[in-house]
C-alpha cells in the first residue's frame, strides 16, 4: 500500500535556491530568470554553508513541502564548502536526497563534470559566456525543471 503524503506539509510551490559566491553572478543569473519568464520565488545563498543550514531548516519546518525548492543551481567553485560539498550534504539528508540539483558553474574542467555526476548532481550546465545565451538557458531550466518536471509530493523517506 502507497504511504499517504503528510498533509501538514502543504504543497510544492514550485521556487529555485540559487548558491553562488559570485555576486555578479548571482545578479546576471536573477536578471536572465526574470527576462526567461521565471515569476517564482528564488532563494539566494552565497555560500555552501549557508545554503546547508536553510535547506536544513526548511526540511525540519512544519510547512517544509511547501518552502522546499524545486531546483537547486548550485555552483561548484566556491571558497570553503564547495559545491561538491554541499552536493553532498544534500544526498545525505533523506529529507533533501530527492531535490533535483543542477551543478551551474563556469568550470570546464571534465574532472568537476564526472564528480558531480558520481556526487548525485542531476544535471551539470556551463554558465553561458553571454547574456542571451544565459536568459536561454534559465528559459530552459525554468521549463523543464518548474514545469514539466514532477517533483515528489511528500519529503518522507520511502
Amino acid at each position: 500500500m502507497a504511504k499517504m503524503p503528510d498533509s501538514r506539509l502543504g504543497t510544492r510551490t514550485p521556487s529555485i535556491l540559487l548558491v553562488d559566491d559570485s555576486p555578479s553572478d548571482i545578479d546576471l543569473t536573477l536578471m536572465a530568470l526574470k527576462r526567461s519568464g521565471m515569476n517564482r520565488p528564488v532563494t539566494v545563498k552565497p555560500n555552501g554553508k549557508d545554503a546547508l543550514a536553510w535547506l536544513v531548516e526548511v526540511a525540519s519546518a512544519p510547512d517544509a513541502l511547501s518552502r522546499m525548492p524545486s531546483l537547486v543551481l548550485l555552483d561548484v567553485k566556491m571558497p570553503g564548502m564547495d559545491g561538491f560539498d554541499v552536493l553532498r550534504g544534500i544526498r545525505e539528508n533523506p529529507l533533501t536526497r530527492t531535490i533535483p540539483v543542477v551543478l551551474f558553474s563556469s568550470s570546464r574542467e571534465d574532472t568537476d563534470l564526472l564528480k558531480g555526476y558520481h556526487g548525485g548532481a542531476n544535471a551539470f550546465v556551463r554558465k553561458p559566456s553571454s547574456f542571451e545565451d544565459l536568459v536561454d538557458t534559465a528559459r530552459r531550466l525554468r521549463e523543464f525543471w518548474l514545469e514539466i518536471n514532477e517533483p515528489p509530493s511528500s519529503l518522507s523517506p520511502i
